[in-house]
């Protein structure tokens, strides 16, 4: 019996000296893919006192073809995706019922005059300085949250930042 306590004792120590190899991922797990659809530049106009909507805008790119389907933010009662296009000589806006195209690898930007995001039901005026989670929703995609900064759209060709 001794013995044996001492072989155990020896192979105890022996252990203790040598660790083991640390633990490896296993093989069939893939690297990290890049993201599915990316947002850039996201970004809402200050909205004045009493309004009931916002405008906000984003640069969206996907990997693969996919749409914009809509979206949510705990600002607004609802968030929808909106198209600009004139008809019979008069501006129109109205929400894309279908989504946004993102067709894949091109950059699909929302901008003032275009394609914009609308916040109905705004629960608080947007406050320029102050920054908006925008979730949104696509057909493929998992959803993302961005931060939108809420600031005055910068007007090309006046660049004040010398004075």
């Amino acid at each position: 019996m001794k013995i044996k306590l001492a072989l155990a004792a020896a192979a105890l120590s022996l252990a203790a000296c040598n660790p083991s190899e640390p633990a490896k991922a296993p093989a069939t797990e893939t690297p990290t893919a890049t993201a599915a659809v990316t947002a850039t530049d996201a970004w809402c106009r200050p909205s004045p006192n009493g309004a009931k909507a916002g405008g906000c805008y984003v640069t969206l790119t996907a990997a693969t073809d996919d749409r914009l389907t809509g979206g949510s933010t705990p600002r607004a009662g609802s968030l929808q995706v909106h198209e600009m296009k004139t008809e019979n000589g008069m501006m129109k806006m109205a929400e894309l019922t279908g989504g946004l195209p993102l067709p894949a690898g091109q950059a699909v930007a929302l901008a003032p005059g275009g394609n914009h995001l609308m916040l109905i039901g705004l629960t608080a005026p947007l406050v320029a300085g102050e920054t908006v989670p925008l979730t949104f929703q696509f057909a493929s995609a998992p959803t993302i949250t961005v931060q939108a900064q809420v600031r005055q759209p910068t007007v090309e060709g006046m660049d004040h930042g010398a004075h």
